[in-house]
C-alpha cells in the first residue's frame, strides 16, 4: 500500500471511529509503529488532525476553518501547478471561462495569460489584477469583498452570473465528499458557486488529492452536478472508483 493510499484511509477510520490509536493502526496496516507515528505527524502537519499521545483525534471545528488565500498558497504547491496546466490545456481560444476564488484557480489564471482571445469571468480580485495586463478579456462580479479570499460575494455577485453564460468553469473546493458532494467553509462564496455553476455548460472540479473525503460546512453543489475533476496521481483507488462510479471524468496529472 502506497502510503497517501495509508493516510487516506486514516483518515477515513478517523471519521467513522472519532479517534485512532497507533498500536491499532500498526496492527491493522501491517507496518511498524514509526511508519504510522510518521504517517500522523505527517496529516498533523497538513491540518487534517490532531496529533495525541498515542493517537489523533479529528480537528476541532475543522469545518468552519476559512484558511486565507496566503495559508492555502503554501500547501501543495506542486499538485496545483499541474492541475493548472492541465486546466489551461482544456480550454480553447474564443471560450469563456469561470474562475472561482482560490489558489489552484489563481493558478489557472495564470497559465492563461497566453490567450489572445479569452474571456475570463471571476469573483477573484486577485485573479482580475492578475490578468490586467494581458490580452485576456476579464469580467469582474460585483459584490461584497471577503478580505481573506479577495472574493466578492453576496447578492450582487450572484445576480451578475445569473446574466451570463459560460462553456467552462474551474471550481476550486475545500471538500470533496463523493457521496455528499463539494463543500466550502464560508455560506455566501458557497452561493456564489452555486451561481457559477448554473451559468456554466461545464463544471470542472480542481482540486488537490487531499480534498477527497472531505467535508466543510457549507455544500456548494452534489456531486451529480460535476463533470470533471482535475487532481493529482495521489488520488486513492477508493475515490478514483467511486468517481467513476458517479460517471465523473478524471484527469491525474
Amino acid at each position: 500500500m502506497l502510503s497517501e493510499e495509508r493516510r487516506r484511509e486514516i483518515l477515513e477510520l478517523l471519521q467513522t471511529e472519532g479517534r485512532v490509536l497507533v498500536g491499532d493502526l500498526a496492527r491493522r496496516f501491517e507496518t511498524s509503529l514509526i511508519t504510522i507515528r510518521k504517517d500522523l505527524e505527517y496529516l498533523h502537519n497538513q491540518g487534517h488532525l490532531e496529533r495525541t499521545h498515542g493517537g489523533a483525534l479529528p480537528v476541532k471545528s475543522g469545518a468552519l476553518k476559512d484558511s486565507s488565500l496566503q495559508e492555502k498558497a503554501r500547501l501543495h504547491r506542486a499538485e496545483k501547478l499541474r492541475i493548472a496546466l492541465a486546466a489551461a490545456h482544456m480550454i480553447q481560444e474564443g471560450q469563456v471561462v469561470i474562475l472561482d476564488s482560490g489558489t489552484t484557480t489563481t493558478a489557472i489564471a495564470r497559465a492563461c495569460r497566453h490567450f489572445k482571445e479569452l474571456t475570463i469571468i471571476t469573483n477573484a480580485t486577485n485573479i482580475a489584477a492578475d490578468l490586467a495586463d494581458t490580452s485576456v478579456e476579464v469580467i469582474l462580479t460585483g459584490g461584497v469583498l471577503r478580505q481573506s479570499s479577495y472574493s466578492l460575494v453576496g447578492p450582487l455577485a450572484e445576480e451578475s452570473l445569473r446574466k451570463l453564460s459560460a462553456d467552462l468553469l474551474f471550481l476550486g473546493v475545500d471538500g470533496f465528499d463523493v457521496r455528499y458532494g463539494l463543500t466550502t467553509p464560508n455560506l455566501l462564496e458557497a452561493r456564489v458557486n452555486r451561481a457559477m455553476a448554473e451559468s456554466a455548460r461545464r463544471t470542472v472540479v480542481v482540486c488537490d488529492s487531499s480534498k477527497f473525503g472531505r467535508r466543510s460546512l457549507a455544500l456548494i453543489l452534489p456531486t451529480s452536478a460535476v463533470h470533471e475533476t482535475i487532481t493529482d496521481k495521489n488520488l486513492s483507488k477508493h475515490d478514483r472508483k467511486s468517481l467513476r462510479e458517479a460517471d465523473i471524468e478524471i484527469t491525474l496529472v
